[in-house]
């Protein structure tokens, strides 16, 4: 599906997602619908993440805001969040998280030290190689970086529709040459290219990839909701955005106002490999 696919990692042949800036920065334009419609992550990731770590302290890069933060907050532990966008940091402060507003590149620690680094569907805006360097950099020994994010393809009674009403309304766009649906496959090599940077920083132990299969229930005014914080349309004009939106819901009104959402949650983790 065009819109949401753009937010995950691209295949090889394609522009890297992290120097696509306007898209990037985008996500701020409605940041209480975003945190209202985002689904949050796999409370046994989260734990695996919080149980895999020397401590508590954590990093969180793209904290946007704060969804993944608060997830990690409530289960003990402390987090600062880093975030370019000033609107969603502003949010993300509201709901009690420390916010720095920065990309991750240019953040600057001053000596600080985390336990864990995550990026919550938020890394491949970052430049995945000097990325895993800054990442080893503000880690403790034994501190651990998971790169996570869902897969979101929904079925192809609404996907298709979307995608006919994507080419039809934004027929410049680069998304609007995407299938419907991707398979799966592309995300996971999405997240093998994450292991691959890492391997190449020389900075951590192997990373592992995980996967969690979870499903979440969608009226149709919550799918719209969800849909309207996507990347492929936060940065069209309104109009356009609405009618690709209109089409949407009468699919879903077509089939009986509701579908069920099966998500995958990927992740990339790895442990930093010095005891120093």
């Amino acid at each position: 599906m065009p819109t949401l696919s753009r937010e995950q990692p691209e295949p090889p042949s394609r522009a890297e997602p992290h120097t696509a800036r306007r898209t990037a920065e985008s996500f701020g334009t409605d940041a209480q619908r975003y945190d209202r419609a985002r689904p949050g992550y796999p409370d046994p990731m989260v734990a695996r993440i919080v149980s895999g770590s020397p401590g508590p302290e954590v990093l969180d890069v793209g904290c946007g805001t704060g969804i993944a933060a608060r997830q990690f907050q409530a289960a003990g532990c402390t987090v600062l969040g880093v975030e370019p966008d000033e609107r969603m940091a502003e949010f993300a402060r509201s709901r009690g998280l420390r916010v720095e507003v920065a990309t991750f590149e240019t953040w600057q620690a001053a000596d600080r030290k985390f336990d864990a680094v995550v990026a919550a569907q938020s890394w491949h805006w970052v430049d995945p190689v000097v990325g895993a360097v800054k990442a080893a950099q503000v880690l403790r020994p034994r501190g651990r970086l998971t790169i996570f994010g869902h897969l979101y393809e929904p079925p192809a009674e609404v996907a298709e529709p979307f995608a006919a009403a994507y080419r039809q309304a934004a027929p410049d766009s680069p998304l609007s040459h995407q299938p419907a649906r991707r398979p799966t496959a592309t995300y996971q090599a999405g997240y093998a290219k994450f292991a691959d940077a890492i391997r190449q920083s020389e900075r951590f132990h192997a990373p592992e990839q995980w996967r969690f299969n979870w499903e979440h229930p969608y009226t149709r005014d919550q799918w719209l909701d969800l849909l309207a914080t996507t990347g492929g349309l936060t940065p069209l004009p309104t109009d356009v955005r609405s009618h690709i939106l209109d089409a949407v819901g009468t699919a879903i009104d077509a089939m009986g106002g509701s579908f069920t959402m099966h998500y995958t949650t990927l992740a990339t983790t790895a442990v930093r490999a010095d005891a120093s």
